[in-house]
């Protein structure tokens, strides 16, 4: 397909949501951003790495806006002020303008950092959320990282509530909610290849749309 599009796939911690992603950009032949926008938010933005490293889909200890149901700027752990160049909020900023500059420019997959509300206006994107169940999740955690089944329970536990923490926050939508999407899937019934190729034929159905 020559006019640009955009996948964005959102996921939870151990639904293999990665290695589908993986997949799917291999299928076409586009760029997989994940850890990958990190380094391409730096280039631009000419700030350290290590400064989105901290901030990459968490929510700091200065958040509290959960616990008070009020929205409540994000500070770092040294309570800096959200219109500090190098704030949760500035930094956010920066990795959102990078990719609306990557996807104004090319195809591409971009995995969670809120990019399909980013990218809401985009004329060709396709929204995709990855679940499994919390068995699966588990089990896959604790293959991938040689973790005790308490370590890998404690890690999805985490993982999922820090992802949905930066999502609501930013996006004031619900991590998840299918609302957000054209496609929620659960890798658990058809694995990691059968999703892939599930959301693969689901996507080209789509671009035949548009």
């Amino acid at each position: 397909m020559k006019t640009p599009f955009v996948i964005n796939l959102g996921r939870r911690l151990g639904s293999g949501g990665k290695q589908i992603a993986e997949i799917i950009a291999r299928h076409f032949s586009i760029p997989l951003y994940d850890k990958e926008l990190i380094r391409a938010a730096s280039e631009e933005s000419g700030v350290q790495s290590e400064f989105f490293e901290r901030a990459d889909e968490k929510a700091s200890k200065g958040f509290i806006g959960g616990l008070f149901g009020s929205r409540f700027p994000f500070v770092t752990e040294s309570g800096m002020h959200p219109n500090n160049p190098l704030s949760n909020d500035a930094l956010f900023k920066m990795q959102s303008d990078t990719i609306r500059h990557i996807a104004n420019q090319r195809s591409a997959l971009f995995v969670g950092r809120c990019a399909d509300y980013i990218l809401r206006n985009h004329p060709c994107v396709i929204n995709v959320f990855v679940t499994a169940s919390r068995e699966t999740c588990v089990n896959r955690v604790m293959e991938r990282l040689s973790l005790s089944r308490p370590e890998a329970e404690v890690m999805v536990e985490k993982g999922n509530k820090q992802r949905a923490a930066y999502y609501n926050f930013y996006t004031n939508r619900t991590w998840g909610d299918s609302s957000a999407y054209h496609l929620c899937v659960d890798s658990s019934v058809l694995g990691i290849e059968g999703t892939a190729a599930f959301i693969i034929a689901f996507v080209e159905q789509r671009l035949q749309q548009k």
